[in-house]
């Protein structure tokens, strides 16, 4: 089950899941926001970050759970910097969530999850790659979910791959998409 799918469908596992971040989200609301996250807009307890465009906070907004469950997966210290239904909005077969841990520049680190819209497996991979010409450094996370991809961590101003197939064997793609560099 999705993370999307999680937030409008309560299996035990996500209801259970949807408690404890219900407690963690119920904990994050009560305590200030630190001085580092004072340029960051919270929606409905996920940290937005102030580069993140108008349809990422629309996402926030709309799924603001979704939001904060691919969030626990980064860890703390990161705010949403973009949501992005894939391949586009009419056929969201998955959604890119791209956070950052609020720096700036090539120290800024990033975490990416490619969350699974679809009702069943399929083979997917997320890619974060370093922003350089020769050599760059890359987390890779690829294989068969029912899920999400990922998170992969990347600092330099990464580049993030998306890419969701029927099957690894499939020559067609779901999702093939390229974004980035995240860099403030």
């Amino acid at each position: 089950m999705s993370i999307y799918q999680w937030e409008t469908g309560m299996s035990a596992y996500a209801l259970r899941t949807a408690v404890a971040l219900a407690a963690g989200a119920a904990l994050c609301l009560s305590a200030p926001l630190a001085s580092a996250s004072d340029r960051d807009t919270p929606v409905q307890g996920v940290k937005i970050s102030s580069a993140a465009n108008a349809a990422t906070r629309a996402i926030a907004e709309k799924e603001p759970l979704a939001a904060i469950a691919a969030a626990t997966v980064c860890g703390t210290g990161y705010e949403l910097y973009n949501a992005e239904p894939l391949p586009d909005l009419n056929t969201r077969q998955g959604t890119l969530f791209t956070y950052d841990n609020g720096g700036l520049g090539p120290g800024n680190s990033e975490c990416a999850i490619l969350d699974n819209n679809t009702a069943s497996a399929k083979w997917m991979k997320i890619q974060l790659c370093e922003n350089k010409a020769t050599s760059p450094r890359c987390d890779v996370d690829q294989g068969n979910y029912s899920d999400y991809a990922g998170p992969v961590f990347m600092n330099n101003c990464p580049t993030v791959t998306a890419l969701m197939k029927t099957t690894s064997g499939s020559s067609s793609y779901i999702i093939n998409a390229v974004r980035g560099s995240f860099c403030d």
